[in-house]
């Protein structure tokens, strides 16, 4: 794994994280309604229950993958089809290798 800073995937937020923080504090920790909150924010109450749902994934009151969990699967699928590749590629230069050097 590297250790560099991970990114989103998908085109950036046009909010800041900042924001994004305090109108999912103001549900979780205010226990307010997420349509209340929406609306004095001025967010679509989809887009913050979306929020809202990652950082219960993130603080582990839900199930699911934290954005680091995500981000760290994807480079090992990405790992997994590279190393593939590779033992496929070993196994049949070996194969041809064997038939070379077998025939006299």
């Amino acid at each position: 794994m590297s250790n560099r800073k991970k990114s989103r995937v998908g085109r950036p937020s046009k909010f800041p994280p900042e924001f994004r923080r305090d109108a999912v504090a103001m549900v979780l920790d205010e226990s307010r309604p997420i349509a209340d909150v929406a609306r004095s924010v001025g967010v679509n109450a989809g887009t913050l229950g979306n929020w809202v749902g990652q950082e219960r994934m993130e603080r582990g009151d839900r199930d699911g993958l934290s954005v680091d969990e995500r981000s760290d699967l994807v480079e090992l699928r990405a790992e997994n089809t590279q190393l593939r590749m590779e033992r496929d590629l070993l196994k049949r230069s070996l194969a041809f290798w064997i038939k070379e050097t077998s025939t006299p």
